[in-house]
């Protein structure tokens, strides 16, 4: 440090890093919401890259920032460094930094909070880094001592054309998605077909039934196109939707098309023996051009990054796995194992078979002179194991695969009871500054709506996680099957639907 002028370098290369990463932040964000990349590798690996960078050129702009206070040639002072125009040196092009910086906090912190902020805010926001980095282009060539230099002058270039391309391809490949879907916006739409609820937290769109088609003996595809066209939110592997009947009601189902296909939302439908009018009304009554209201996408069996899955589903439990498999890169090493009573009545199982000749193996009961050996099928796997359908085999699966490398998805709640007396529980609601008593015989999801707290739930049985609220203090009796009582404990959430709680008094961040 007792070289004169190094705070005037570490100010010029941090300026110039900080420029190089948030061009690569957004182009890698237009690559990422143009599904571009979907095959290079998982999407979480790729949207923490996104993140990464866009945390890394924040670092970088702080640096720069602070070296410029302890030059001593600048000497900038602390308000000249974050107020716009402070300073004499250069007040507009030192102004348009200033500015971007406050953009790229924004951007960074809103991120992080993405899942509790209305996803249209959240998204016009995020656009603005489009103008930050406009805006660093020209503090760059206004304010840059180098800007004369030859090899200042081939990274602008170079760095401008990368960013001024990708937002091109960025506006035209969001045109062609909104023209390709404004055939919807002709349909005319019966009035008794309508049905608007308020969603709190959890978006709600209306969806109108574009296609229907039998798969298998006894199940439905279906799909759903937004209403007025557009782009549907991004969504992960293992996600569901929740379906507003017009009888009144509400039944999730996994989405099972490519995530990379942002126009539509693909669903399959089991017509289930004993329906308790879900799936029977859907069989009997839905017909192309009805419109629905549509929640979420939600998602508790999310696809995590590894080297090596193996897929375990039975009957209709293949539907959130065909998106998993949809979604994986070409070299990934992976496995099916797709269970069912016989092959008529397994949805997928000849697409599947022809497209992942190597990968899929079909278990159909009328095929078979004996039972699936699961443990046959598991005991030499190191893989990450994913498992969906009926509990017997996920109980079975899950018995012989290790907790770390098991993950499973229940369509039905598993009966769980406390062993705690039923008694009066004390709710508090920490935000509205509400607090009520629960009776013994009533669930705290009753209790918040009864009590003008709202809180969107839908199947009320502890599987979908609809209703999921944060604990700030008490202990949770965990009675539902969403996720793994652990997890829940280290996120601090709970559902209220069906869980209840040691001890007389809950909070909650509500």
């Amino acid at each position: 440090m007792n070289e004169p002028h190094i705070w005037w370098y570490i100010t010029r290369a941090s300026a110039l890093i900080a420029w190089a990463l948030m061009t690569m932040s957004v182009l890698w964000g237009i690559l990422l919401s143009t599904r571009v990349m979907r095959r290079i590798d998982n999407p979480a690996w790729l949207q923490d890259l996104h993140r990464y960078l866009g945390g890394l050129t924040l670092f970088m702009v702080a640096l720069h920032m602070v070296s410029l206070m302890l030059d001593g040639w600048l000497k900038f002072s602390l308000p000249e460094t974050l107020v716009p125009f402070a300073t004499d040196y250069k007040p507009l092009a030192v102004a348009l930094g200033i500015i971007s910086f406050y953009i790229l906090i924004a951007v960074q912190g809103t991120s992080l909070f993405m899942n509790r902020l209305p996803r249209r805010f959240w998204k016009g926001l995020h656009y603005s880094s489009y103008v930050a980095l406009l805006l660093v282009a020209l503090h760059a060539g206004w304010s840059g001592t180098d800007v004369g230099a030859w090899w200042y002058r081939v990274l602008a270039i170079v760095l401008i054309s990368v960013a001024t391309i990708a937002v091109l391809v960025r506006i035209i490949t969001g045109t062609k998605t909104r023209s390709s879907s404004s055939p919807v916006r002709e349909k005319a739409v019966p009035a008794e077909d309508q049905l608007v609820l308020a969603r709190p937290q959890i978006d709600t769109r209306t969806m109108v039934v574009s296609t229907l088609e039998d798969v298998a003996q006894g199940v439905r595809a279906i799909r759903l196109l937004p209403l007025g066209g557009g782009q549907l939110p991004v969504w992960h592997p293992g996600a569901h939707v929740t379906l507003h009947l017009p009888n009144g009601l509400q039944r999730q189902y996994s989405l099972c098309g490519d995530p990379a296909e942002r126009t539509h939302f693909d669903i399959a439908v089991l017509k289930t023996e004993q329906s308790e009018g879900g799936s029977e009304w859907i069989h009997a009554n839905l017909s192309p051009g009805m419109t629905l209201e549509v929640s979420g996408p939600l998602n508790h069996f999310e696809l995590e990054p590894a080297n090596e899955y193996f897929f375990i589903a039975g009957g209709i439990g293949i539907t959130p796995i065909k998106a998993m498999i949809e979604s994986l890169p070409v070299r990934r090493k992976w496995k099916l194992i797709y269970v069912g009573r016989s092959r008529s009545t397994m949805a997928f199982a000849e697409e599947l078979l022809e497209r992942y000749p190597d990968h899929v193996e079909i278990h159909a009961s009328d095929e078979q002179d004996s039972q699936l050996d699961v443990y046959a099928l598991t005991a030499s796997s190191t893989a990450q194991v994913y498992c969906c359908g009926p509990e017997s085999l996920m109980s079975a699966v899950a018995s012989f695969v290790p907790a770390e490398r098991m993950h499973l998805e229940r369509f039905v709640a598993i009966a769980r009871a406390s062993s705690l007396p039923a008694s009066p529980l004390e709710v508090t609601c920490r935000k509205s500054k509400k607090s009520f008593v629960v009776d013994p015989q009533e669930s705290i999801l009753d209790a918040l709506e009864e009590n003008g707290l709202p809180v969107l739930g839908s199947c009320k049985k502890g599987v979908c996680g609809t209703c999921e609220v944060r604990v700030v203090e008490g202990k949770p009796v965990h009675l539902d099957s969403v996720i793994d009582d652990a997890e829940k404990d280290r996120l601090k959430v709970m559902y209220p639907c069906v869980s209840r709680a040691e001890g007389d008094k809950l909070v909650l961040d509500l």
